[in-house]
C-alpha cells in the first residue's frame, strides 16, 4: 500500500510560493539589466552622433580639427584629432595628461602605427571633418557601469526584500486558504466522537476545495447509510430470530396437544376387555388426533415454502370458476351454510392450486365461524389494483384491533380456541397473495355484521 505524504501544507504551498516569486524576480532582474546595458549603450552611440555632427558643423564655420574637438568634449567623452600632417591631437585631464591639446610625444614613435583607443574605452566614433582632419570620439563606460553596478545592487536589496515580506504574508494569508480543510478536519473529528449527521455543504462545487468538501459529504452519506443499513439488518434478523423462536416455540406447542391425544388414546385403546363400540369411538379419536397433527404439519411446511420463496406454477386462470369449484366444495362440507358466488368472468395470470388454496382457507374460516343458517357470500370484480375477491360471511365478526394481528402465525381469536384451528390458515393465505404480487386484508363489511377478507391481484396482461 502506498502511504500517502503527509508533509505540512502550509510551508509546502510557502516553499513553491516563495520558489515561484523567487525565480519570477530573477527573470525581471536580468530582463531590466540587459534592456538598461542596451538602452544605456544606444543613448551614448547617439550622443557621440550629435558630438560629431557638431564638430562638423563648427569646423564648416572655420574653426579648426583640435578647436571643435575641444567643443564637443565633455564628461566622459574624449576627442582626438588626427591632422591632415599626420599630428595626433588629444583632449586630456589636466591632472593626468598635462596641458590640454599638446601633441602626444612620440605618437609618431609608435612601433603599431596611428593612435588607437584603450581597451577599456567601449564606444568610439570616427568622423572625417572638411578641413581634411579626422575627429575620433570615445565614450568611456565608466558612468553605464557604475548606474549599472548600482542597479543590479538595488534590484537585489529589493529582491531580497520584497522576498521576505511575501514570505511573511504568505504564510499569514495561507491559514486563511486552507480554513476549509481544518473546517474538514475538525467535522471529521466531530463524526468519530458520535456526531453524526453535520456535513460541510460547499456552497460551490466547480472548485478544488468544492470537488473535495462535496466528495467528502458524500463520503459521509454512504458511511452512515451504510451504518444504517447494518444497524436495520441487524435489527430484523434480531427480530427475525426471536419471531424464529417463537413460531417454533407455539408450533412446539400446537403439535404437543394432538400428540398427547394420540398417545392418551392409543394407551386407552390397549386396555383388555375393552367393547367393541368403545374401541372403535378410540380408533375415530386417534385418526381425528393424527389428521389435526397432520394438517398442522402440512401448515407448517407451507409457511416454511413461504419463507423460501415460493414456486409458482403460472397459467391463466379465471377467479369465477375457481371461486364456484370451491363453493362447492364448501357446500358439501358444511351443508347448513348457503354459500353464494356472484361477478363476472376474470383471469390472472397465476398458480391455480395455490390461489384456490387461500380461497379455500377464507371459505374454509368464514364456514368456521359462520352459525348454522348464516351465509358466505364470495363476490368476483375488479378495482383499481386489478381482480378483487371479496370473501364475506355473518359470523361475528373482528374487532377492528384484530383485524391485521389475525394475520400473524399461529393467532388465534378468543372465539376460535375450540375449533381446533393452527392459526397458520389466513397467515400462508396472505402470504401466497403477496408471492402472486397481490395482497389479503380484513375489513369491515358494508352491512357493519360478520367479517370480510377482500383478495387483490394483478389482472393478466391484455384484459382490460
Amino acid at each position: 500500500m502506498n502511504r500517502l505524504r503527509t508533509v505540512s501544507l502550509r510551508r509546502r504551498v510557502t516553499a513553491f510560493s516563495m520558489l515561484v516569486m523567487a525565480a519570477a524576480l530573477l527573470v525581471v532582474g536580468v530582463l531590466t539589466d540587459v534592456v538598461f546595458s542596451v538602452q544605456s549603450r544606444a543613448d551614448i552611440r547617439e550622443q557621440l552622433g550629435a558630438r560629431a555632427a557638431l564638430a562638423s558643423q563648427l569646423v564648416g564655420q572655420g574653426l579648426s580639427g583640435p578647436e571643435a574637438a575641444q567643443q564637443v568634449t565633455g564628461p566622459g567623452v574624449r576627442a582626438v584629432v588626427v591632422g591632415p600632417d599626420g599630428k595626433t591631437y588629444r583632449t586630456r585631464d589636466e591632472d593626468a595628461w598635462g596641458p590640454p591639446w599638446a601633441p602626444h610625444r612620440g605618437e609618431r614613435d609608435k612601433p603599431d602605427g596611428p593612435w588607437r583607443p584603450d581597451d577599456h574605452l567601449d564606444e568610439t566614433l570616427v568622423q572625417p571633418l572638411a578641413d581634411g582632419s579626422q575627429l575620433t570620439l570615445v565614450a568611456s563606460d565608466a558612468q553605464v557601469t557604475g548606474a549599472q553596478s548600482l542597479l543590479r545592487r538595488t534590484l537585489f536589496l529589493l529582491s531580497v526584500g520584497a522576498l521576505a515580506v511575501a514570505g511573511v504574508v504568505t504564510l499569514l494569508t495561507t491559514r486563511l486558504a486552507l480554513a476549509p480543510l481544518d473546517a474538514m478536519t475538525a467535522l471529521a473529528r466531530s463524526i468519530t466522537r458520535g456526531d453524526r449527521g453535520r456535513r460541510l455543504a460547499p456552497s460551490r462545487t466547480d472548485t478544488e476545495l468544492g470537488r473535495t468538501a462535496a466528495a467528502f459529504d458524500g463520503m459521509l452519506d454512504a458511511l452512515e447509510g451504510a451504518e444504517r443499513q447494518a444497524r436495520s439488518a441487524e435489527a430484523a434478523a434480531v427480530a427475525s430470530e426471536e419471531r424464529t423462536r417463537q413460531f417454533v416455540a407455539d408450533a412446539a406447542h400446537e403439535l404437543r396437544t394432538p400428540l398427547a391425544g394420540v398417545q392418551a388414546v392409543a394407551e386407552a385403546a390397549m386396555a383388555p376387555g375393552l367393547p367393541v363400540e368403545e374401541r372403535e369411538r378410540l380408533h375415530m379419536l386417534m385418526l381425528r388426533e393424527s389428521r389435526r397433527a397432520g394438517r398442522l404439519v402440512d401448515d407448517l411446511l407451507a409457511m416454511a415454502r413461504i419463507d423460501a420463496g415460493i414456486e409458482l406454477r403460472r397459467a391463466p386462470v379465471d377467479l369465477l370458476e375457481l371461486a364456484n369449484g370451491e363453493a362447492d366444495r364448501a357446500r358439501l362440507l358444511v351443508p347448513d351454510r348457503t354459500v353464494t358466488v356472484t361477478g363476472s368472468p376474470i383471469t390472472v395470470l397465476g398458480d391455480s392450486a395455490r390461489l384456490g388454496q387461500v380461497l379455500g382457507n377464507l371459505l374454509d374460516n368464514a364456514c368456521r365461524y359462520t352459525p348454522a343458517g348464516g351465509a358466505v357470500t364470495v363476490d368476483v370484480g375488479t378495482g383499481p389494483a386489478g381482480a378483487v375477491v371479496r370473501v364475506c360471511d355473518t359470523g361475528p365478526g373482528v374487532p377492528a384491533a384484530d383485524r391485521e394481528r389475525i394475520f400473524d402465525r399461529l393467532v388465534r381469536l378468543d372465539e376460535a380456541r375450540s375449533d381446533g384451528g393452527a392459526g397458520l390458515g389466513l397467515a400462508i393465505a396472505r402470504g401466497i397473495a403477496r408471492a402472486h404480487g397481490g395482497d389479503l386484508r380484513c375489513q369491515e363489511p358494508v352491512t357493519r355484521a360478520g367479517a370480510c377478507f377482500i383478495l387483490t391481484l394483478p389482472e393478466a396482461p391484455g384484459e382490460r
